[in-house]
């Protein structure tokens, strides 16, 4: 039986990461549990699936939770989340939001656990060092994002191939087509309205901007170790084609599949099996009629630019990328900024920035806080 602990347990990933727990209890054990505010919720999925070990942002829920649940573990806050990363489990499944996601995998990686990570900013600011630590652990970092997932799926059986070229597939969010002018107006309703995926609010957001893309694509350099320049967006509006990859023979293969976030998480979760699943089908005839791709406008989304710049020059460049976006969509979530000026700040501060190189991880932890403190000024 695999034992899996789960940072973010509250959350869309989280709780699907449940639902296929849930269908194949014969195979897994879930030992840890972390959530942020939505104690109501943990506290039913402590009573469900029993860890041993629970987690919470606040110290005050924790002591809540303790009084409800006396003969179990129950921590708060960054030493709880480490406690998690370093319990009895085989395998961390990261579903936290943001930079807060890297040091947890960072110590799961050193306690030689598998990661299942649905946490790209920890790939985006601290890259190289948890890919290093992952090799010299021997760790396996398994994709959940369903557009990495893809990915390694279309790699299974093919590894040491020669890549000729990655597509990330998006589905340009609730703004294509738009023109610049036209996002000058739109409103936060607007950004959180997406046409495929449900997700939490910050992703939504990214999705809207396709800063989210951009980091996808730093993500996707780390995971499959393959440069810039083989890494191609395409806009695929339907959300079937969830990426492919073309080898050197001009070959693609691509992964197909309904906009459902519980397959790629069980083919982490699973993995090197696949789990069976109850759910809907790909229809070739209904879904699968009439599938189309396109570029991106990469002068209207600015985004997906200065995510390939910021990694492109590479040291502290994508960790300054990444804070200052996150304080600016939390900006915008507030109603303090407008749409566009996320990436119109984004890109004044990159400029601004002179980058550091040869980071570790107290490096990149003080370059994110200072970056984070100046854009909220």
């Amino acid at each position: 039986m695999k034992k899996v602990s789960i940072l973010g347990s509250t959350g869309s990933i989280g709780t699907q990461t449940l639902s296929v727990i849930r269908e194949h209890r014969e195979q897994f054990s879930v030992t840890a549990l972390c959530c942020g505010k939505n104690t109501e919720l943990l506290s039913r999925q402590i009573e469900e699936f029993a860890p041993r070990l629970a987690v919470t942002a606040e110290e005050a829920d924790a002591r809540l939770l303790a009084q409800k649940f006396p003969h179990m573990d129950i921590l708060y806050g960054e030493e709880g989340l480490l406690a998690a990363a370093e319990d009895d489990s085989d395998i961390l499944l990261n579903a936290l939001m943001g930079m807060r996601g890297l040091f947890p995998t960072y110590r799961a990686i050193l306690h030689g656990k598998d990661i299942a990570l649905a946490n790209k900013e920890t790939l985006v600011v601290g890259g190289e060092l948890i890919m290093k630590a992952a090799a010299e652990k021997q760790v396996r970092i398994l994709p959940v994002d369903s557009e990495h997932s893809a990915i390694f799926q279309c790699l299974q059986g093919n590894q040491g191939k020669e890549i000729r070229r990655i597509y990330l597939t998006a589905s340009g969010g609730p703004f294509r087509g738009y023109t610049a002018e036209q996002l000058k107006e739109v409103s936060l309703q607007q950004a959180l309205s997406h046409p495929r995926w449900k997700m939490g609010k910050k992703i939504t957001v990214d999705s809207a901007t396709m800063m989210n893309k951009g980091l996808e694509v730093i993500e996707a350099r780390w995971l499959f170790d393959v440069p810039l320049k083989k890494i191609e967006i395409l806009v695929h509006p339907q959300s079937i084609v969830h990426s492919a990859v073309e080898f050197a023979d001009t070959s693609v293969l691509a992964q197909l599949g309904l906009p459902d976030m519980q397959i790629p998480i069980s083919v982490a979760l699973g993995y090197p099996d696949r789990l069976p699943y109850a759910g809907r089908a790909l229809n070739f005839f209904e879904e699968g009629a009439s599938l189309t791709f396109e570029r991106p406008n990469r002068e209207v989304f600015r985004c997906i630019d200065l995510a390939y710049q910021a990694a492109e020059t590479g040291g502290s460049c994508p960790v300054v990328l990444n804070a200052a976006n996150e304080v600016l969509v939390d900006q915008f979530l507030h109603g303090r900024i407008a749409f566009l000026d996320i990436q119109k700040n984004i890109e004044n501060i990159l400029n601004l920035h002179t980058p550091a190189y040869h980071l570790g991880l107290n490096d990149i932890i003080e370059i994110d806080q200072k970056i984070r403190k100046e854009v909220m000024g």
